[in-house]
């Protein structure tokens, strides 16, 4: 392995509160601007350390090289209906990229990441307020018995009541698949028909019921007013140009 990863200049400078500038077209930002950087310590719900692995048998690819394309293509290796808005400047330190998901009902829902570490051989991105969860997502690849491999690894919490329910009641399956299918994507993209391992533990399972107040900050919910207030804003958009 690198020296990098001891490398001050692979994480990100602490920030009291994000900004979203220099994202690709069509990334609004909301419940993204303003809000706080989390870490599952923060969180409401159990915490959760969710594995995903592949093996890229017969690619030549070194760990290097995986990271390179993952960093470079990383929306397309997404399931359908989700979209990651990219920084301009790419996946690097202190990065804001803006998120929209897709939830049951075909809810939209607004969020984004902070990238929290990122160097040749492993990346990390980490929610902010408002976010299904807070936690942390390492992204990373190493080699094993000759063979590469590539792992997402979730250490999370539902950040607030709410979530905690949704991921009881099928949003715990739903992001396992988000990140299988993302890894045999990033697989196939080596020419791999990879077989993804999961593995998945409870690290702590309280909830902590002194960050319910989480529910303010609820992207869900503040995603459905911002979609259901978009006739406003298009009728009000002259005035608020100064027209008239």
């Amino acid at each position: 392995m690198s020296g990098s990863h001891t490398d001050g200049d692979a994480w990100a400078k602490p920030v009291e509160r994000l900004a979203v500038t220099g994202v690709e077209p069509g990334g609004a930002g909301i419940n993204v601007a303003g809000r706080r950087p989390t870490s599952p310590v923060q969180g409401f719900g159990r915490m959760w350390q969710k594995t995903y692995r592949v093996r890229l048998a017969g690619s030549e690819a070194t760990p290097a090289e995986v990271i390179a394309v993952w960093k470079r293509d990383f929306p397309s290796f997404w399931p359908k209906g989700n979209r990651f808005f990219a920084p301009l400047a790419g996946i690097a330190p202190g990065e804001v990229a803006v998120l929209d998901l897709s939830m049951p009902g075909r809810i939209k829902l607004s969020t984004g990441v902070l990238v929290m570490y990122a160097d040749e051989e492993s990346f990390t991105l980490m929610t902010p307020q408002g976010h299904m969860f807070t936690g942390w997502i390492t992204f990373s690849a190493y080699p094993q018995d000759g063979v590469t491999v590539a792992q997402a690894q979730v250490l999370m919490r539902a950040s607030a009541p709410l979530y905690e329910v949704g991921m009881t009641m099928g949003g715990h399956r739903q992001e396992d698949r988000h990140w299988e299918h993302t890894l045999r994507s990033l697989a196939e993209s080596f020419g791999v028909e990879g077989e993804v391992a999961a593995e998945t533990v409870c690290v702590d399972r309280r909830r902590q019921w002194g960050n319910a107040g989480n529910v303010w900050h609820n992207a869900g919910i503040r995603s459905g007013v911002y979609t259901a207030a978009a006739p406003v804003r298009f009728a009000t958009r002259p005035f608020r140009r100064g027209g008239g």
